[in-house]
């Protein structure tokens, strides 16, 4: 039994306390500014038969957080999220200071870290967001894109046309533009930034369809096994991961293109902090293309809820 004195916050009042804006800059501040000041280890991954259950700390500074994300496999799809909690102490008491479902928060942090890889990757006159997935991150993604690209058109594709096209007509009605119902090809195709949200454990398109210029969030597979984007893919683009002790091990979708021996480590150009930093360069020019891969990290978490630590103490 959680004591009286501790806050707990429901999905509802966590994303009422949650501006885009603001999150998107406490995530980019974290990666860019503050990223040594996050302690986190490698995420504990607990399996049996079809359940898993995720195990996230992080340490910074003056506060610990720790999530546990309980999931389940579906035969052919990667792992669905049933339940995410999240907990944050003092540092330096080790009292509990906030205790929420996050849900919400897994989904709006990884979205603002896509909008932040977005911000650093994507050419600046991009105006077509295509959106593979119709569930909870696509949501999430479609509102936190718009506010880093004025985008004027979307494309969604989802795992059936009925899905797509109910997405569509709610999307077109909740963020008052332009969304369309697409097939795979034409999503692929005719997209300027891309952003794969789907539990798919197989290549969504073909990447030879991609055209110059265009750039990737790559969010949805997480395990050796599963994978969004193809070798052509990932070969054809200028590779950046969250961050190296995450996707370099645990992402299929640059796991099996080094088990096919299309590409190799130094494939991987850079982590996020070295791009926002200057360390390294990413975009040289409109033609380039680009690809973020992210399995998420306990840091985006705790940039999260500090600031929702902030909103409502």
């Amino acid at each position: 039994m959680l004591k009286d004195s501790l806050q707990y916050l429901r999905d509802e009042d966590a994303t009422s306390q949650l501006d885009n804006l603001d999150l998107i800059k406490a995530i980019e501040d974290a990666f860019q500014l503050n990223r040594d000041s996050y302690v986190m280890p490698q995420r504990m991954i607990l399996s049996q038969g079809s359940q898993t259950v995720l195990v996230m700390p992080c340490f910074a500074e003056d506060v610990f957080g720790i999530k546990v994300v309980t999931m389940s496999r579906d035969p052919g799809h990667g792992p669905r999220v049933l339940k995410a909690n999240y907990t944050v102490y003092d540092g330096k008491t080790g009292e509990a200071l906030l205790a929420m479902e996050a849900d919400v928060l897994t989904d709006l942090r990884t979205a603002a870290t896509s909008a932040v890889a977005t911000k650093l990757m994507a050419r600046t006159n991009c105006s077509v967001l295509g959106v593979f997935g119709t569930g909870r991150q696509a949501v999430a993604h479609l509102s936190l894109m718009l506010s880093v690209r004025p985008f004027t058109d979307v494309l969604i594709c989802g795992s059936s046309t009925e899905r797509s096209r109910t997405f569509a007509a709610m999307a077109s009605e909740r963020f008052k533009l332009q969304v369309r119902s697409v097939d795979a090809d034409t999503c692929a195709a005719e997209s300027d930034v891309l952003c794969t949200c789907t539990t798919s454990a197989t290549p969504l398109f073909d990447g030879r369809l991609l055209r110059p210029g265009v750039h990737v969030n790559a969010v949805g597979a997480f395990r050796p096994d599963t994978r969004e984007v193809d070798d052509e893919t990932i070969l054809r683009s200028r590779l950046v991961v969250d961050f190296y002790e995450g996707a370099p091990v645990e992402a299929g979708d640059i796991l099996i293109p080094q088990a096919n021996h299309v590409i190799g480590p130094e494939h991987i150009l850079a982590d996020l902090h070295e791009g926002l930093s200057g360390k390294k360069e990413i975009r040289r020019n409109d033609s380039d293309i680009t690809l973020f891969k992210s399995v998420g990290c306990a840091l985006e978490d705790l940039a999260a809820a500090r600031l929702l630590l902030q909103r409502t103490h």
